[in-house]
């Protein structure tokens, strides 16, 4: 018989309790579990006990923030993740408990984001894990927003040697003042303009191990730029971009290049990054300098209530 079930934010003590869920949740390939992150940080986690087992956690999370001025279509991101041992994956009563917890949590959260915007609520599941996904389809409402492909490069294999027209420079980029770091994330808009990265995760991508920036420049005008880091024993590239007129010149290509040299030069066997499932522009680029696609990605969304 089923015991009751105790719902609480995540505390120190029941570190060891998470580390039997992960390796609960991870064993089926590609499923998709956050950690706690810092203490700071578990204000957003709440975790489902029963009989002393920790049989489910779920965590919220701001991921963008949209600018003032930007396009009122725009809208604010704020993704969860939500997890259960694997043989209650499909228990709705467990999941019905512990989601009202996280809804809150994301709505007290959208209070602190710029009122000018909607909110999307956001979940993130890898292509297998139907259940999981099913729950907030038919039980939350929540509707299909993209897919993307994790795609990675083995770092051991032959790297292509490719230059760049003369009159450009390629360089990496610390970015150390705030004045540096608001050029880069205007220009990123300019890119991106419905869903800019933003301070906040600017911030966190930089507190990553052997984290740069690599910028082509003309001049005095970047003209492109992609960011880099290490997350535990892979490497990550981000934030692949060009701008318009010096699109479809191969400086897309040279970026990439530069950045798996950088990773494996500093010890680092494989590297990965995300893109759309519908971009096929992007998977031809990635595909040209040796990048594979491994897994699948499907993300859903719900409007957050104010």
């Amino acid at each position: 018989m089923l015991g009751e079930i105790e719902i609480r934010n995540f505390q120190e003590g029941d570190m060891p309790l998470l580390g039997e869920l992960y390796n609960s949740v991870t064993s089926r390939e590609n499923a998709t579990f956050w950690w706690v992150g810092d203490p700071d940080n578990w204000v957003n986690v709440f975790c489902a006990f029963e009989q002393g087992e920790m049989v489910a956690k779920g965590q919220v999370s701001i991921i963008n923030i949209v600018p003032s001025s930007r396009s009122a279509d725009s809208k604010h991101e704020i993704f969860l993740n939500l997890k259960t041992i694997p043989e209650r994956e499909a228990d709705l009563n467990l999941l019905e408990q512990l989601y009202p917890y996280l809804y809150s949590r994301a709505i007290e959260l959208g209070e602190s984001l710029p009122q000018e915007y909607e909110t999307l609520l956001c979940v993130g599941n890898d292509s297998s894990e139907i259940a999981n996904s099913q729950f907030f389809i038919q039980q939350k409402s929540f509707r299909h927003k993209e897919s993307l492909f994790t795609m990675e490069r083995d770092l051991k294999q032959p790297m292509i040697e490719l230059s760049i027209s003369d009159g450009l420079q390629c360089t990496p980029w610390t970015m150390d003042s705030s004045q540096e770091e608001s050029e880069y994330l205007e220009l990123e808009a300019e890119i991106w303009p419905d869903t800019p990265l933003g301070m906040e995760r600017l911030s966190q991508y930089k507190q990553n191990p052997l984290w740069t920036a690599i910028v082509v420049r003309e001049v005095d005008t970047i003209v492109g730029s992609l960011m880099a880091w290490r997350e535990e024993d892979k490497g990550v590239i981000e934030d692949v971009f060009v701008r318009e007129p010096w699109r479809n010149t191969g400086i897309a290509k040279y970026m990439l290049t530069q950045a798996l040299t950088y990773l494996r030069g500093n010890g680092l066997e494989s590297a990965e990054l995300m893109v759309l499932t519908t971009n096929n522009s992007a998977l031809s680029l990635y595909g040209s300098v040796g990048f594979k696609r491994v897994k699948e990605e499907a993300r859903y969304c719900v409007e957050l209530s104010r």
